[in-house]
């Protein structure tokens, strides 16, 4: 068995001969990795205007994520100052 680390974070133990748990184990690693996403965009041919249009709308995505990410951590947060004392 190989020491790499990239097999071993891949690598799912079978207990007790329950393959549906141990399946679902690998799904959601796989999954988490991107590289289910990634096998299913390459199995057929992407043309470079759609890659462009694909990448920037999940390049906008994810900063619109982070940022809205950010907006809810500094609302959420308790030990901001009261902005209106007094009121």
């Amino acid at each position: 068995m190989s020491r790499h680390l990239r097999f071993i974070a891949r690598t799912v133990m079978v207990e007790g001969s329950n393959i549906d748990a141990a399946y679902n184990n690998l799904n959601r690693v796989l999954t988490q990795e991107g590289i289910i996403d990634t096998v299913k965009r390459k199995r057929y041919y992407e043309k470079p205007c759609r890659e462009r249009q694909r990448k920037n709308f999940e390049s906008c995505r994810r900063i619109y994520h982070m940022e809205m990410a950010r907006k809810l951590t500094f609302i959420s947060r308790t030990d901001r100052n009261d902005p209106w004392v007094g009121c």
